[in-house]
């Protein structure tokens, strides 16, 4: 007899399970709710399929449906290839390349045969996903030789698996996911973890939902494909609540709204830079001289540094190797202005314009002699910054190619860190109450490509937890988790992911403990030993970028902004020609009042002039007639209420005044 496996279970109990046994076996002899509720299996840490026999002793919990992140993750990989074997089924010819989860559904590129696919095919392609899944046929784990692999794809005609198949390494397993048990079963390559058959997902908590282009491994040198999205989820009221978030989002976003109050634009000429308009700009204004009053009465001082800097520098900071992908780099030369020959010669030095403002904020330090007292020295920047983003991943205000960060470092020595991250913590956390968002702490921790020792990251991530437990913020209520490897090259980082009205979640602001680019940029300090020290750097943002924030609180707020961030707070409208003189009059007292405000005279219908400032997302409307006129008042109409309200012009006044003053200065 072979000897016995021991199978540690997460309430310390151990069953000795004979070769040949599967986590679905270990479950059913503990019970049918049990064998029925588990899904897959958490061996030695890692996830794996239920019927996967066990090789050795080994830990072991099971995933049920309780466990929402993982059976999420399984389900949305099993609707991927369900997606797929649909696909192949209704479209024969048509190759299969890859298929992941995403984090809210799946997608996966197809080579179709005759055409690209269409929005128009994904209802029939959603018919037959679910005549799949009613079939209910084991999804079967394989291993294979690659010969084997390759040769199975070639006969197939599936050139992108085969292509892929030759290029795993050469000591990874090669496995495959049979839909069937039959020998002509539907099979994918894939390194699974799997569900234990197709039916084991909902069939009415997905929806496809969309149909792009994607290049083969994301090259633009390659062959084209077709992109089939889709949204899967555990169950209906899953999918059901998403598509209404969904349905939300799309009346809050922030490229509709910015065009419907003429706030900026984006055009092919200037890819990922945006143009702002005079209403978008005050926004802008407003945040600017918000985060001012911030940062000064928080002892920080700020510069201005210069857009481009000589690739030495970059090389030396670490950018150059690490980053140099995402710089737009310039050639340091008179550019041939002759129609023969190059542009550019091959003998020019190179510039690059900067990715962000570090390095420039330690050569601000480095200039003079700084002392222990001049500890810790807090330099702001409201720095405008580039990087080379593809033109696919480019997304309103979200993600673009120019942005300025609300960017500041703090030089401290080592006893002062943890005092500083605190406070900072506590800026962060009236800054974005100001705002009304509520939000959650993350510690991204050390990434695998990374700077420094093992020493200096194992203080860094110390130092930043404490501060935030000293801060009160490491709780359950702020959502505090550490997040392994999703740290920066140079340093660990806090993380604040803002949650807004809809329910999605917005990493913003950052704080990043950094003994790398002093020590690499050479920025000392004399200490109070009379000996040269390296200060430590700290990395901070709140915004992030001014852009992303803007478009963040256009979403948040679908365009109803509060009165002190509004372009125009007010517009006096009449009702009737006799008015206008009063209109007249109440708007200069309102701009009196420092009141951002616009009269409409236009003879037109009130109904009519109701309706496009509120499409213009205008907080108050200030409607007057030939009463008003002779009595001195307005009728106040507000965005989002019923109705209106009578008031005097004084106390209409007062009402604006009072909302239109920033919550810093209440």
């Amino acid at each position: 007899m072979s000897a016995m496996f021991r199978i540690t279970l997460p309430d310390g109990s151990v069953r000795e399970v004979a070769p040949g046994t599967t986590p679905g076996d270990v479950a059913a002899a503990i019970g049918p709710g049990l064998a029925k509720a588990a899904l897959a299996a958490r061996v030695n840490g890692e996830v794996r399929d239920i019927m996967r026999p066990f090789d050795s002793d080994a830990s072991l919990a099971l995933i049920t449906a309780k466990d929402e992140a993982d059976a999420l993750e399984l389900a949305r990989h099993d609707y991927a290839h369900i997606l797929a074997e649909a696909v192949q089924s209704l479209f024969p010819g048509t190759q299969i390349t890859f298929g992941p989860a995403t984090d809210d559904g799946f997608y996966y590129d197809f080579a179709p045969k005759d055409r690209p696919f269409t929005e128009e095919d994904l209802p029939a392609i959603e018919a037959e996903m679910r005549r799949i899944i009613a079939a209910d046929q084991p999804l079967i784990r394989e291993v294979w030789t690659r010969e084997a692999l390759i040769e199975r794809w070639t006969a197939q005609g599936e050139t992108f698996k085969a292509e892929w198949a030759a290029e795993l390494p050469d000591d990874e397993e090669l496995t495959v996911y049979r839909a069937g048990r039959a020998e002509d079963a539907w099979l994918d390559m894939c390194r699974g973890p799997h569900l234990a058959s197709t039916g084991k997902v909902a069939p009415d908590a997905f929806k496809l939902t969309r149909v792009s282009g994607a290049y083969w491994r994301g090259d633009q040198k390659n062959a084209m494909l077709s992109r089939i999205y889709g949204t899967g989820w555990l169950n209906k009221k899953q999918l059901d609540q998403h598509l209404h978030r969904l349905e939300e989002a799309a009346k809050r976003d922030h490229r509709k709204l910015g065009q419907e109050m003429d706030l900026f634009h984006l055009q092919a000429e200037a890819h990922g830079s945006v143009f702002w308009h005079p209403n978008g700009f005050v926004i802008w204004r407003e945040l600017e001289a918000y985060m001012r009053r911030a940062i000064d009465g928080a002892g920080y001082r700020e510069v201005k540094t210069p857009q481009v800097m000589d690739a030495r520098q970059w090389e030396q900071s670490g950018h150059w190797g690490k980053y140099r992908e995402n710089m737009f780099v310039i050639p340091d030369e008179v550019p041939n202005t002759e129609d023969e020959g190059p542009i550019v010669s091959d003998d020019a030095d190179w510039m690059a314009l900067k990715p962000m403002n570090c390095p420039a904020h330690v050569l601000i330090f480095r200039q003079g002699i700084k002392s222990y007292r001049d500890l810790p020295l807090r330099l702001y920047e409201n720095g405008c910054c580039h990087r080379n983003e593809p033109h696919g991943a480019l997304h309103g205000l979200m993600r673009v190619r120019q942005f300025t960060q609300d960017d500041a470092h703090i030089f401290c020595r080592e006893d002062q860190i943890v005092e500083e991250v605190r406070k900072f913590c506590e800026l962060a956390d009236r800054i974005y109450r100001d705002f009304g968002f509520t939000y959650s702490i993350k510690l991204a921790l050390r990434p695998e490509k990374r700077f420094g020792t093992e020493e200096m990251w194992d203080l860094a991530e110390t130092e930043l937890r404490n501060a935030v437990v000293e801060a009160g913020l490491a709780t359950e209520e702020y959502g505090w988790e550490e997040l392994p490897g999703e740290g920066a090259f140079y340093a660990p980082k806090l993380e604040w992911h803002l949650t807004d009205a809809i329910g999605r979640t917005w990493q913003v602001g950052t704080i990043q403990s950094d003994r790398v680019l002093p020590e690499r940029l050479d920025a000392s300090y004399v200490a109070e030993d009379g000996e040269r020290h390296r200060p430590i750097m700290l990395h901070r943002a709140i915004f992030g970028s001014y852009e992303r924030f803007i478009g963040i609180l256009i979403e948040h707020f679908a365009g109803r902004l509060p009165v002190w961030l509004a372009p125009t707070q007010a517009v006096v409208a009449t009702i009737v020609s006799d008015a206008d003189g009063y209109a007249r009059d109440v708007a200069d007292k309102l701009k009196a009042a420092g009141i951002r405000v616009d009269s409409d005279l236009r003879n037109e219908k009130i109904n009519y002039k109701v309706r496009e400032h509120s499409l213009a997302k205008v907080p108050h409307l200030l409607v007057v007639g030939k009463r008003e006129a002779e009595e001195g008042t307005v009728a106040v109409r507000t965005l989002g209420r019923e109705g209106q309200r009578m008031m005097s012009l004084e106390d209409a006044i007062a009402m604006l005044r009072e909302e239109a003053t920033p919550p810093d200065l209440r």
